[in-house]
């Protein structure tokens, strides 16, 4: 039986790539029934928008070898037969485990991804030449069962004012689910762990401000209705989903930037694999001004504040080994009680 296969003409800093998309008429997202060729098209045709946003850094690739209602897996060493144009680089994990990880320099690496069954990309906030400093400071915004969108959208306005007071420029995107990504480009002097403490900083002030909608609870059982910080997607070796990836939903939705003028009149259905290449041609990329990074110091401030008035260190991922000053790691209906008199 002849080979399916097709191959693309993939432009690129170092001249046209050929490259190979096998099976390219399989249906990756059985609802809308877009095809394999279909998400290739959607890489190539977001390409410079999507290097410019998560390129130079390492990468995860989240793999779907059928379709996204089947079997998944997370992919972080370098799949085989890798092109010797896509460039790795060694990681550290929190386990002092060390291996490559792909990086992205130019669209026909996506294809190539896209190839290997890549539906999501997960790039890291770090460069890949300074791997232990991050450039980027991410909070995640995630409504909880009970709260949607629209609840993540204010949130965003009013962590907008707090970034903004502790001097840093937010930009933000869809999750391509239903929350909000908000970044914040900062200098690449603090290693993670300090990250992470500006980042809870920030959780808890927009919490003091918005207590009735917003939590910082890691114990889902604490949470209520509300939307959640997830503060520990700035633990190392933690990554979201990255400006116009695509994410495995139903509708075949995008992970995509806004202006912040755009926010209140936005849906994430609004931004699928078949939408965004028109809108991006239409609009522009929402994160193609340059930003000056930040510096950290009030939110460290604010960090040393709250621990001073005890509100300390939070809990980590399940898998990471203990880190200093880290209360127990128990959801708090299972913790021991205390013997009673």
């Amino acid at each position: 039986m002849a080979s399916e296969a097709i191959t693309l003409e993939v432009d690129g800093p170092d001249g046209p790539r050929e490259m190979r998309v096998s099976s390219p008429s399989r249906v990756v997202w059985p609802e809308p029934g877009v095809t394999k060729l279909e998400l290739v098209e959607y890489l190539v045709a977001v390409g410079e928008p999507f290097v410019r946003a998560n390129g130079d850094r390492p990468v995860a690739l989240q793999r779907y070898p059928a379709d996204i209602d089947g079997e998944m897996f997370f992919s972080k060493n370098p799949p085989r037969g890798k092109p010797e144009f896509i460039r790795e680089v060694m990681v550290t994990y929190p386990s002092a485990r060390a291996h490559p990880q792909l990086v992205i320099d130019e669209p026909a690496a996506l294809v190539w991804m896209a190839q290997m069954n890549t539906v999501v990309f997960h790039p890291w906030p770090s460069r890949a030449g300074d791997i232990d400093h991050p450039d980027q400071m991410r909070l995640d915004l995630d409504p909880q069962p009970g709260r949607g969108f629209e609840d993540a959208v204010r949130a965003a306005h009013v962590l907008r004012d707090v970034l903004s007071e502790a001097g840093l420029t937010a930009m933000a995107k869809t999750s391509g689910n239903r929350g909000i990504h908000v970044f914040a480009p900062i200098e690449p002097r603090w290693d993670f762990i300090d990250v992470r403490h500006a980042v809870i900083a920030a959780a808890r002030e927009l919490e003091r401000r918005m207590p009735d909608e917003v939590t910082t609870a890691w114990w889902k059982e604490e949470r209520g209705e509300k939307v959640f910080v997830d503060f520990n997607q700035a633990a190392r070796d933690r990554t979201i989903a990255g400006a116009y990836s695509p994410r495995a939903t139903a509708a075949a939705t995008v992970s995509m930037p806004f202006r912040w003028e755009d926010l209140d009149d936005l849906s994430p259905l609004d931004f699928t694999v078949r939408s965004v290449p028109g809108l991006l041609a239409e609009r522009g990329d929402a994160w193609g001004d340059e930003v000056s990074p930040g510096v950290l110091d009030v939110l460290l401030e604010w960090w040393e504040r709250d621990v001073a008035n005890g509100q300390g260190e939070m809990p980590y991922p399940p898998d990471y080994p203990k880190m200093p000053g880290e209360p127990p790691r128990v959801q708090p209906s299972k913790a021991r009680k205390p013997a009673a008199d």
